[in-house]
């Protein structure tokens, strides 16, 4: 097994903190695992924040040889609960396969004040 941390070129750099955006584990088997820290968007409503932040993790996994459609298990914190149908319809459009594993939480606040959503990812790639 070989574990590589990294923040890819191209893709946002942590701002006020230290983190590397992608752990990628190499397995003996060929196959990788990638866990994605957890990602914010700008936007004012929480469709575009979502939409924002599908599009970041999509362009994280694509640095890795990787897909959304290699999403395993995601993991969501919402500052308002009660939009889970609008951060939900987003989603759909993202991942349109089977659906991963997932968990969603209602917290009081973000890394940043004007962030509604924030969402991590763990994708598989498994080779032909």
């Amino acid at each position: 097994m070989n574990v590589t941390l990294t923040n890819p070129a191209g893709a946002p750099q942590p701002a006020n903190a230290y983190y590397s955006q992608v752990a990628r584990v190499e397995q003996a088997d060929g196959s990788v695992l990638l866990f994605l820290s957890g990602q914010i968007a700008a936007g004012e409503t929480l469709a575009e924040q979502t939409r924002g932040v599908f599009e970041t993790i999509d362009a994280l996994l694509a640095s890795q040889g990787a897909s959304l459609a290699d999403v395993i298990n995601i993991r969501t914190y919402l500052t308002d609960i009660t939009k889970l149908d609008e951060y939900g319809s987003v989603r759909r459009e993202f991942l349109t396969g089977t659906a991963p594993t997932s968990m969603t939480f209602e917290v009081p606040r973000l890394f940043r004040p004007e962030a509604q959503v924030e969402i991590e990812v763990v994708a598989a790639v498994v080779p032909a």
